[in-house]
């Protein structure tokens, strides 16, 4: 992934707003967002709905091994409040729902697998790197 790439018309480059120093601003709202995306269940929840066209709560608790209804409720709702997520509720007993990403939430999405497909290439070198003392390098 190259930071120096634009993503969309506009944009600017997170190196760019890391330099200008608004990103390490206690009160930028983009740390906000930062938050919900990074956060062990929104990278997760994210990678699993870029799978599935639409996805059930029950669905997405099941394949997000390890969260709870709790967490995982919450979760949706910052993304939904953030643009990524749209829940659709269905008039019918028991009630349906489900939950898919915006197109907002595809482009986030794609971000995060991308930095998870990273961590996956090179687990061993960051195991191995786990395992050296400290002041020694790989």
């Amino acid at each position: 992934m190259n930071s120096n790439i634009e993503m969309t018309a506009g944009a600017v480059p997170l190196s760019e707003l890391v330099r200008r120093g608004e990103l390490l601003s206690a009160d930028c709202p983009s740390r906000e967002v930062l938050k919900h995306v990074t956060s062990r269940w929104g990278v997760l929840v994210l990678m699993v709905l870029l799978d599935e066209e639409t996805c059930r709560f029950s669905d997405l608790r099941r394949k997000v091994d390890g969260v709870s209804e709790k967490m995982l409720a919450q979760t949706l709702q910052w993304l939904a409040a953030d643009g990524f997520v749209v829940r659709t509720s269905y008039d019918v007993v028991p009630p349906h729902v489900d939950y898919r990403l915006t197109p907002l939430g595809k482009e986030i999405a794609q971000q995060v697998s991308a930095l998870a497909d990273w961590i996956e290439v090179n687990l061993s070198r960051i195991m191995n790197a786990r395992n050296v003392p400290d002041g020694e390098s790989n």
